[in-house]
C-alpha cells in the first residue's frame, strides 16, 4: 500500500516536479473526479509577498469563530501534508486547524495521478497537490476554504474555481519575472486574473490592471488603508501591518458576524512559521524573505526590533532570483546604524540552488561560505537570522536539530 514517502517520491519526481502554467489539465482532471471545486466557497489571494500571511490571519479568525476553514498555502517547511489545514475539533472542544492525515494525502495523491495518467493527463506537482487539496476539502465539507495562489493568478492551478466570496490582491513587486512579466503592470495583470465576475476584490494598490480587470467582470474594487495596530497579532515583522489590514478588511466584508473578541483571539492564536519567527533559545530569526521586496521587509524589521545588535547572516536562494538585490540590501547601512554582520552563504540541495561563488562574486561585503560541518555560536552575542530559499530553510532547520514542535 502507498504511503506518504511514496507520495513524495511521486511529486518529487523528474516527470512532475515542473512548473507549467495553464488550466486545461486541471480542468480536465477535476471533471473526472466530479468537479468537487465547485461546491466549496473561497477567498482567493494572489501577490507577490504576503499572501501565505493573509490566509493564515483569515483561517485563524474563522476557526476562532467556529467556521470549519480549509487553507490551501504554500510552499510547506517539513511536509507536503502543511499545505492543507482543515478547521477541526480537538477532544477539548477547542477548534484547531490541523494538517490533512498522512495516509488521506497520500491516498487522494495516487488516486490523482493514476487517473491523470489513464487519460493521458500529465500534472505538475502543484497541480496533483491543488487537485488533491480541492477533493479533500469537498469531501471534509469545509465551509469556507483560504486559497493562496502558487505562482502569478491568471494561469495558477488554483484559478479553475468560478467564483468566491472575494478575491484579495497583496503586494505587487518583481518575483517570477520569467514567467509574469518584466514589469509591475505585467505581473499585476497576471495577479489580477483571480478577480471574478460579481465578486469583490480587496487590494492595497490601486493598479490600472485591477480597475481594467473590475471593470470587465463588474466585480466591486476596494482598496483599503493599511494603517491598521498589529500589536496584538502573533506574527511579527513591519510588513505584518499590511497583510492585517487585507485580512480584516475581508472579515469585515464577508463575515461581519464575527465579534471583535473572536478576531483577538485569532490573531493572537494565528501561526504562520518561518515568518520574522524567533527563536529565543538559539537568539534565531527564521525569514523566508526570497526576492527584494521580502528582503526589505525583514531588514526594515530587525531595524525595528534589533537595532545596534550585532547580525549573523545564513543565506541562501535559487538562482532565478534577484540575489545581488537582495545582497545589497541585505548589507545596505542603516541611517540609525547597525552593529557588526556576519555573512554566510549555503548552498543547498537543489538542482537550481546558487553556490557560493555565485553569490559572492556580487556580495558587496566580506562573505563566507557555510557548510553542513559548520557550528555556530547561538550563545556569543550575535542575532542570528537565516533567510532566503524555503528549500533551503527547511534543510538547515533539520541540520539545526530544529523540529515542527521547536516553532
Amino acid at each position: 500500500m502507498n504511503n506518504y514517502a511514496d507520495a513524495v517520491k511521486l511529486l518529487t519526481s523528474p516527470k512532475t516536479f515542473k512548473i507549467s502554467l495553464g488550466l486545461e489539465r486541471m480542468k480536465k482532471v477535476m471533471e473526472l473526479l466530479g468537479n468537487p471545486q465547485d461546491k466549496l466557497d473561497y477567498i482567493h489571494v494572489a501577490g507577490t509577498n504576503g499572501k501565505g500571511s493573509v490566509c493564515a490571519i483569515i483561517a485563524s479568525i474563522l476557526n476562532e469563530a467556529g467556521i470549519k476553514a480549509g487553507v490551501y498555502s504554500s510552499p510547506h517547511i517539513f511536509k507536503y501534508t502543511e499545505r492543507m489545514k482543515i478547521s477541526t475539533l480537538a477532544p477539548k472542544g477547542k477548534r484547531e486547524l490541523t494538517n490533512i492525515p498522512d495516509n488521506i494525502f497520500a491516498q487522494y495523491v495516487f488516486e490523482i495521478s493514476e487517473l491523470a495518467e489513464k487519460n493521458n493527463i500529465n500534472l505538475t506537482e502543484f497541480e496533483i497537490l491543488t487537485a488533491v487539496m480541492f477533493k479533500y476539502f469537498a469531501d471534509e465539507k469545509a465551509e469556507i476554504v483560504v486559497l493562496e495562489t502558487g505562482l502569478g493568478g491568471r494561469f495558477d492551478a488554483t484559478n479553475i474555481i468560478k467564483k468566491n466570496l472575494c478575491s484579495v490582491i497583496t503586494h505587487i513587486d518583481y518575483d517570477h519575472t520569467e514567467r509574469l512579466g518584466n514589469t509591475l503592470d505585467k505581473i499585476a495583470f497576471e495577479k489580477a486574473g483571480i478577480i471574478k465576475p460579481n465578486c469583490p476584490c480587496i487590494v492595497l494598490e490601486g493598479r490600472e490592471a485591477f480597475y481594467d480587470k473590475s471593470m470587465e467582470v463588474g466585480a466591486e474594487l476596494e482598496i483599503i488603508n493599511p494603517a491598521v495596530s498589529f500589536e496584538n497579532l502573533a506574527l511579527k515583522g513591519v510588513y505584518q501591518q499590511e497583510n492585517l489590514a487585507l485580512a480584516l478588511a475581508v472579515i469585515e466584508r464577508c463575515f461581519p458576524q464575527i465579534s471583535q473578541d473572536i478576531i483577538e483571539r485569532g490573531l493572537q492564536n494565528v501561526k504562520h512559521p518561518c515568518r520574522f519567527e524567533y527563536i529565543k533559545e538559539k537568539n534565531l530569526i527564521i525569514d523566508g524573505a526570497h526576492n527584494p521586496n521580502g528582503i526589505a521587509g525583514l531588514v526594515q524589521s530587525l531595524d525595528m526590533y534589533y537595532p545596534n545588535t550585532k547580525r549573523r547572516f545564513i543565506f541562501g536562494c535559487l538562482r532565478n532570483k534577484e540575489y545581488e538585490k537582495m545582497l545589497n540590501i541585505l548589507t545596505l547601512p542603516s541611517p540609525k546604524g547597525r552593529g557588526e554582520l556576519e555573512l554566510y552563504f549555503y548552498h543547498f540541495n537543489h538542482q537550481n540552488s546558487a553556490n557560493f561563488e555565485e553569490l559572492k562574486a556580487v556580495c558587496p561585503v566580506q562573505c563566507k561560505e557555510f557548510t553542513k560541518d559548520k557550528k555556530i555560536d547561538f550563545s556569543d552575542g550575535y542575532l542570528n537570522i537565516i533567510c532566503g530559499s524555503f528549500y533551503m530553510i527547511a534543510e538547515l532547520l533539520e541540520l539545526l536539530k530544529i523540529t515542527p514542535d521547536n516553532l
